[in-house]
């Protein structure tokens, strides 16, 4: 199944095209296999990843990746060439929890990082992040698992590096 795609077309989006990803869809997840992400094209087979991904792994906003065009005119991933040092967390708040379903309340809490992310929708308040490797990993990693230890959100790790596997 097709993950929804927001609003809008590669025509309204000016520059930007919609770079399609296939994955194999995790059993109690989100039932979908596929992922359109707005990118920069940067060559005629690579562009720049705009945004933050809900559900694929191994990719970061501002990662360089490599596709082909269909016949259908959809352009499909098919490599990451180069990544952007970013990294993708992805935190779903836990509704008993004292964040409630509020994708705000996580946003509220991580923001005196000046981390960037998107909420999947009020319905399913996933936050997609980009977090930078910095100088910050250490202190957002552990606010992450405080949150996870009192039951504020889970969180996943969808696109690290060494950075954060070190913090």
């Amino acid at each position: 199944m097709t993950s929804p795609t927001p609003a809008g077309d590669d025509q309204a989006a000016g520059e930007r095209i919609k770079l399609w990803f296939r994955f194999a869809p995790r059993e109690g997840w989100l039932p979908y296999d596929t992922e359109g992400l707005w990118a920069a094209p940067v060559t005629s087979d690579t562009a720049r990843i705009e945004n933050v991904p809900f559900l694929v792994d191994g990719v970061a906003q501002g990662d360089i990746v490599r596709f082909i065009t269909g016949t259908d005119g959809l352009h499909w991933a098919t490599e990451r060439v180069t990544w952007s040092g970013g990294n993708t967390i992805r935190v779903l708040p836990i509704p008993s929890g004292p964040l409630g379903r509020s994708a705000a309340a996580v946003h509220e809490r991580l923001a005196p990082f000046g981390i960037g992310g998107e909420a999947y929708s009020a319905d399913f308040p996933l936050v997609a992040l980009n977090i930078p490797s910095g100088d910050s990993l250490s202190e957002i990693k552990s606010l992450l698992t405080h949150g996870q230890d009192e039951g504020w959100w889970a969180f996943e790790a969808a696109c690290i590096g060494d950075a954060w596997n070190n913090a």
